[in-house]
């Protein structure tokens, strides 16, 4: 295995920083949609706005973690920077290989995020398709 240099760990901020504005920008919109959610629940008590807003909390939490792992995996490879400063290679490689299990464990969340999102997109797709058939 090739030696671990400064350059190896720091080739990641910019990706993991793309990653966490995405993230951010999902965590965002998630909030203004509950809080409209929020404010139509209090008007009209439907449970179909119940189920959405259970979906959305799901989805928070999920966005919330995949956020602490990817700044977690961010914080070790800053430290593994260090680590290679202070010229402790052996531990500095695994630190960088745990930085990058939580970018594997940040990147995971999203997928399984993806999938809650596309089923919640299918629910209302079924949703107006019942209603067209209804008005036939």
């Amino acid at each position: 295995m090739e030696e671990l240099t400064l350059t190896t760990p720091a080739v990641l901020f910019s990706a993991i920083s793309l990653i966490m504005l995405a993230y951010t920008n999902r965590f965002l919109a998630y909030a203004a949609v509950i809080r409209n959610l929020h404010d139509k629940y209090l008007e009209k008590k439907d449970d179909s706005l119940l189920r959405q807003i259970k979906n959305l909390k799901l989805r928070l939490n999920l966005t919330r973690w995949m956020q602490i792992f990817g700044i977690s995996s961010l914080l070790f490879c800053v430290l593994t920077i260090f680590i290679i400063y202070i010229d402790y290679q052996i531990v500095a490689e695994y630190v960088f290989g745990f930085a990058l299990i939580l970018l594997i464990i940040s990147l995971s969340l999203l997928i399984k995020e993806i999938q809650i999102s596309a089923e919640a997109l299918q629910h209302h797709i079924a949703d107006i398709e019942e209603h067209l058939t209804k008005k036939k």
